[in-house]
Parts: structure tokens; C-alpha cells; sequence
């Protein structure tokens, strides 16, 4: 089976926080670096992937990624801070 990502992606600790949904992480990720896709991470220059979530399918990503989506912003920077409290990129380690 392959895998589904959620990830949320920001420009500075604390700062714009978007959430989406991919089959592949680290190709994703490098697209939204190298801003080879327009729209909000390219507009608000979100360049560091700070939590990423695997699922075994896409129906599952994509349900969780909506529940990200309908969340408070208190609440994901809580759940990043509770596996990233520095805010690193976690880009190269994938």
C-alpha cells in the first residue's frame, strides 16, 4: 500500500501555518521550497515542513487533513510543539 502524508508547513516559528495532504512528502515538500506551485504557501513563502503526519491510505490523509483544517491555530502549534518545540525543518531527515 502506499503512503499518505499530512504536513503543515510554515515561514518562521509561529507564523502562517498551512496544512495539505500528499502520496509523496518529500517531492511535495521540495515543490512548495523551490515555490514551483502557486498559491498560499507561495504567496505567504512557506518553506519549512514542521509536523507531518503517514496513513497507510489517501481517504484517511484526507480525513484528517480536513480535521486539521477546521482546528483552532492554539491547537496545531500545540500538537507541532509537542514533536518539534524548536520548530526545526524537518525536510532533510525525510
Amino acid at each position: 500500500m502506499a503512503n499518505a502524508y499530512i504536513y503543515i508547513m510554515t515561514n518562521k516559528p509561529l507564523g502562517v501555518l498551512y496544512v495539505g495532504v500528499t502520496s509523496n512528502l518529500k517531492q511535495r515538500i521540495y515543490q512548495h521550497k523551490r515555490r514551483k506551485s502557486d498559491g498560499f504557501t507561495k504567496k505567504y513563502n512557506l518553506h519549512s515542513l514542521v509536523y507531518f503526519e503517514i496513513f497507510d491510505d489517501n481517504y484517511h490523509a484526507i480525513c484528517r487533513e480536513k480535521q486539521l483544517k477546521k482546528w483552532h491555530r492554539a491547537w496545531k502549534i500545540k500538537l507541532i510543539e509537542k514533536t518539534n518545540p524548536q520548530w526545526r525543518d524537518l525536510y532533510d531527515g525525510l
